[in-house]
């Protein structure tokens, strides 16, 4: 029986993993994978106490970080698939079939960003294929740019590139933006910004680097391509949380809703952080913030405090 089972090998997961073992608790971590989203960045500019790291690199430190912890087991080549209720706490299943008993459950599975699907989008993902503005934004100074959506992540992608790029090209795939109004004015406004309605990528075009994109445009039914140098692709995300239907409580997009106080979930027993949560920003930082604070409230609850 462990004290404590944590979903997730991300920024999250390691910090809670490392408080844990401060905190003597008996701890398993499993992960398919350390790093998270941000594995594949080319650069990050915005890890606290870092000036620049790749996400490979940073992907390396956490997981060395979390090994130099003397107290907690690692499976680190599977993912979790279901949760149940037991007398003394939860049992976890494993796709690969392994379970464990454990007291309590820290969820930092992350999300994922939804992708285009088309080609060259992953032989360039952070070779000038983005999917956080907020993260990668700085990289393309002076460079066009193209965002691909029309809600608000994609408008406050663009709001993001305004300081950095030169110019930003907004490819809509519909004949108009569904974000809010008020960033709708801020985008429209600015003089950098080329909004293209009705506008489907096709391909992601490039050598070593993007150098544009293929798109049919939907009004006049022909292919053309668009020269930029970065593609921020921007069509929404959605959460892993499909282990956790029926156990914990959801909203309406899958993301686990958690008490911000303390990352309670609806279960008794099991928290959350990060991506995975309704929290509204999705960020390194924050995921880690958010599971040392989960860590510690599931401390005081495991001490009947």
């Amino acid at each position: 029986m462990y004290d404590l089972l944590i979903v997730g090998g991300g920024p999250g997961g390691v910090a809670a993993g490392v408080y844990a073992d401060r905190k003597k608790l008996k701890t398993i971590l499993v992960t398919n994978e350390f790093g998270g989203q941000s594995k594949v960045s080319n650069e990050i500019q915005n890890w606290i106490g870092t000036k620049s790291i790749s996400g490979f690199d940073l992907s390396k430190a956490l997981e060395e970080h979390l090994r130099a912890q003397k107290e907690i087991e690692i499976n680190d080549n599977d993912l979790v698939s279901g949760i149940e209720k037991t007398n003394g706490g939860f049992k976890v299943k494993t796709e690969k079939g392994k379970e464990y008993e454990t007291k309590t459950v820290l969820v930092v599975s992350g999300s994922h960003h939804k992708k285009l699907e088309v080609p060259g989008e992953d032989k360039f993902n952070g070779k000038g294929v983005a999917y956080c503005s907020t993260c990668d934004a700085p990289l393309f100074g002076g460079k066009e740019v193209a965002v691909v959506g029309g809600g608000n992540s994609a408008l406050e992608a663009v709001v993001d590139l305004l300081p950095y790029a030169s110019k930003v090209h907004l490819l809509v795939r519909s004949d108009k933006l569904k974000g809010d109004p008020v960033t709708q004015d801020q985008v429209r406004a600015s003089g950098k910004v080329r909004i293209m309605f009705n506008s489907e990528v096709q391909e992601v075009l490039g050598t070593e680097f993007v150098s544009g994109v293929k798109y049919l445009d939907k009004t006049s039914n022909s292919m053309k391509e668009l020269p930029v140098e970065g593609v921020f692709v921007e069509v929404g995300s959605a959460p892993n949380s499909e282990f956790l239907k029926g156990v914990v409580d959801l909203n309406d997009y899958g993301y686990v809703m958690t008490d911000p106080k303390n990352q309670r979930t609806s279960a008794p027993g099991i928290w959350a952080a990060g991506d995975i949560t309704d929290c509204p920003f999705r960020q390194n930082n924050i995921s880690a913030g958010d599971s040392v604070k989960a860590l510690l409230d599931l401390y005081n609850y495991l001490n009947g405090r």
